[in-house]
């Protein structure tokens, strides 16, 4: 693989780009407050507006890394404000596999917003970083994140039992993945 770090991507709708000290508003406000939104993700919702501003200063300053990899969803008629994100949330150069997570204001589900967001990730990490094969996943409860990686091609693998810890507990985890060759 060739890392080549958070480059701007650019869809019919959207804008992924990397995330600016001054969307912490945007994204406490969007969706990072809203425990719907993290209901079964691994981070629990931010209790405050400092609790975003840590975040988004911790990935800025990552960026300088190019084996990290996380962008803002920003539609494009919606100003320059995030409503969302998406990133690679594990790297394995051995094999050339990444994992990636995503998510996104409850006011912006069911309108394919993410899926075209995880399609433009998937171009570029396949086409341009080299990766051979990324994989998802999701608790089974929240098959709606299911669908999103059916619509991006990706295939079901199967359930790995108890194996990761949301704010739901300890859960199964539903896996998806595509690589290069599909």
């Amino acid at each position: 693989m060739k890392h080549l770090g958070t480059k701007k991507l650019e869809t019919k709708r959207l804008i992924l780009r990397r995330f600016e000290i001054e969307d912490a508003n945007a994204m406490y406000k969007n969706w990072a407050s809203d425990f719907e939104v993290s209901k079964y993700l691994t981070w629990p919702p931010h209790s405050s507006i400092h609790v975003s501003q840590f975040v988004i200063k911790d990935w800025v300053n990552s960026y300088a890394d190019p084996q990290y990899y996380q962008w803002a969803i920003v539609l494009k008629e919606f100003s320059h404000e995030p409503i969302g994100s998406i990133s690679v949330v594990h790297v394995d150069d051995d094999i050339e596999e990444v994992e990636i997570g995503y998510c996104i204001g409850r006011n912006w589900w069911h309108q394919g917003i993410t899926s075209e967001a995880m399609k433009a990730v998937m171009e570029y990490l396949f086409e341009e970083v080299g990766v051979n094969r990324i994989e998802a996943r999701h608790d089974p409860r929240n098959v709606n994140s299911g669908k999103v990686m059916e619509k991006c091609g990706m295939k079901y693998e199967g359930t790995l039992r108890s194996s990761i810890r949301s704010n739901q507990g300890i859960t199964d985890a539903c896996l998806y993945a595509s690589l290069r060759s599909d």
